[in-house]
């Protein structure tokens, strides 16, 4: 967990401005509707002024800007001034002055442009958090302490917007899956007519590992006017720049339905995966998650580097009878199987391996043992809030293990890994419990290119590219199930220690997939759709071959 101590002003302030040639695309898109009154909720020292000027047809038009930042609205006013550009700055919170005029029909824009801050919510100070849970109860939209400040920016411009304005915006990329935007993409699914993603493969911003996208959205002239849906532009480099923003806008195909019910991941897929995966998820041999297992979050120690540790602690501190095995991290599980080898190996290389459960009152404990909870003590763990609540400080609660658990994060796919010796996981993996199903059927089937694919739509990453799943996203996840499913597990064990994790999904799909009945071609559809998905979350292009039938 990153704590708001540990990050930098600049990260802490949202203040990743906007590259001048993003802004002006984006100024040459709102132009077209001849905007008289012009919203930048997060104008920063005004990169968006530059390109507004730059462009012919904003003579007459009225900005109304904002920046929290005294110095950096300052500068934004003589930026205005230099560029001859109309232009009203206010040095407050948008959120606060959004609240106060959302309800006024007479204070509405024609266009909204900017960028707005990238701030998670438990960084922002108490009244900014207060501002932006009121935004969403303004406009009776469900609302969760995850989500960033971008997101309240994003609704309260659209809401200031007149019917068929246009909003256009550099957001970041995980707008399309994150759960905390869920309120903000329906919203925009109703409101707009038509709602367009530009997606590079690049990351825009060098200074952070932060993905962004350039959100069109253009608002609904009234209530009779049908939403179109979502498109999506995948673009590398910067070539688009040189289109016009209007055919860049009108290019892809409008996607409705689940598409823009849910996440927006659908829409990176094209229709003919969509359709697959649509038609193999309503197979009497394919199940949701929940319906054959449960899913629960591992043990939470509160400090993990003083219950987690390395057979030597254990040994210098005399505490063999408070450890038992454990795993959480990637590097202890390459692959399907935990068992007594592995866990050795991980001993051998001075893993932490060991899950420190004490049990007692600490008088009753040796000499060696209370030094240890003493040296918790001189960390202060015991002022931790999830140590704090408990008493003594040192007792774990919730601790028992599962016969699958399964990592919270993945780097390509998501794996079950069959515990055969009983090891606890903290937190940074899952407890699972099979309901229909016997545990080693469920850990073969689930590495498949289906259930891959279903990983990707459900899941969200964020920087650096890995895959992450919470127990309501896992819940969703869809797996093949046929009785004619043969899976050697522990041949499937070597294989994922061995080879690319394509090779493997190729194979699984064979024998998993194929089962159902899936040729050949459309086990490969699946694949594919799985890769592309897989490959963007890294930012990477792959050219990867299956294994021939």
């Amino acid at each position: 967990m990153n704590f708001k101590e540990n990050e930098s002003a600049q990260k802490l302030r949202g203040g990743y401005y906007t590259p001048s040639d993003l802004a002006a695309f984006i100024a040459r898109w709102v132009k077209e509707i001849s905007p008289k009154r012009i919203l930048e909720p997060s104008c920063g020292d005004g990169v968006f002024f530059g390109a507004l000027a730059a462009v012919e047809g904003f003579e007459k038009t009225r900005v109304t800007g904002f920046e929290l930042n005294a110095g950096e609205a300052e500068k934004a006013r003589a930026r205005s001034r230099d560029l001859g550009l109309k232009a009203d700055i206010h040095a407050q919170d948008f959120l606060e002055w959004a609240i106060e005029h959302l309800a006024d029909p007479l204070v509405r824009f024609d266009a909204v442009v900017g960028n707005p801050p990238f701030v998670r919510y438990q960084y922002l100070p108490e009244p900014f958090q207060d501002r932006a849970e009121q935004i969403f109860k303004e406009m009776n939209l469900p609302f969760t302490k995850h989500t960033n400040a971008w997101v309240p920016f994003i609704l309260a411009s659209v809401s200031l917007l007149r019917p068929g304005g246009r909003l256009a915006m550099v957001v970041p990329a995980e707008i399309i899956h994150v759960t905390h935007a869920q309120s903000l993409r329906s919203y925009l699914g109703r409101e707009c007519r038509r709602l367009v993603v530009i997606d590079p493969e690049e990351i825009w911003f060098s200074d952070t590992l932060q993905g962004a996208v350039i959100l069109l959205a253009e608002k609904r002239s009234n209530d009779a006017e049908e939403a179109e849906g979502l498109g999506m532009v995948p673009v590398k480099g910067r070539e688009f720049l040189n289109l016009d923003p209007s055919d860049v806008f009108n290019m892809p195909k409008a996607i409705n339905g689940k598409t823009v019910e849910g996440k927006w991941t659908r829409a990176l897929l094209n229709i003919e995966t969509r359709s697959l995966f649509d038609q193999l998820a309503d197979h009497k041999d394919v199940h949701r998650f929940k319906d054959i297992a449960k899913v629960d979050v591992g043990i939470v120690t509160g400090a993990n580097k003083f219950f987690l540790v390395p057979n030597e602690t254990v040994k210098t501190y005399g505490l063999d009878k408070f450890a038992h095995p454990m795993f959480g991290r990637s590097e202890h599980c390459p692959g399907v199987i935990y068992d007594e080898r592995q866990h050795n190996r991980n001993a051998e290389k001075g893993n932490p391996t060991n899950f420190l459960w004490f049990v007692g009152q600490e008088e009753g404990m040796s000499k060696s043992v209370r030094e240890y909870l003493a040296g918790g003590v001189a960390q202060k763990l015991h002022t931790r809030y999830k140590c704090r609540v408990r008493s003594p400080w040192y007792t774990v609660p919730s601790v028992y293990a599962t016969e699958i658990g399964m990592l919270k994060r993945a780097h390509d796919t998501p794996r079950l890994i069959l515990n055969t010796i009983g090891a606890y996981t903290t937190d940074t993996a899952y407890r699972i419990r099979t309901t229909q199903i016997v545990a080693e059927k469920l850990v073969g089937a689930f590495i498949n290119p289906l259930t891959s694919l279903s990983a990707e739509l459900e899941g969200r990453h964020y920087g650096g590219g890995v895959l992450e799943l919470i127990p309501s996203e896992i819940e969703k996840l869809v797996i093949p199930l046929s009785s004619n499913a043969r899976v050697d597990l522990q041949e499937l064990d070597r294989s994922i220690r061995t080879y690319p994790t394509y090779s493997v999904l190729d194979r699984q799909g064979q024998i998993v997939l194929g089962a159902l009945g899936l040729s050949r071609q459309d086990q490969r559809c699946v694949l594919e759709g799985w890769r592309s998905l897989r490959d963007r979350r890294h930012r990477t292009s792959s050219e990867e071959v299956a294994f021939d039938a």
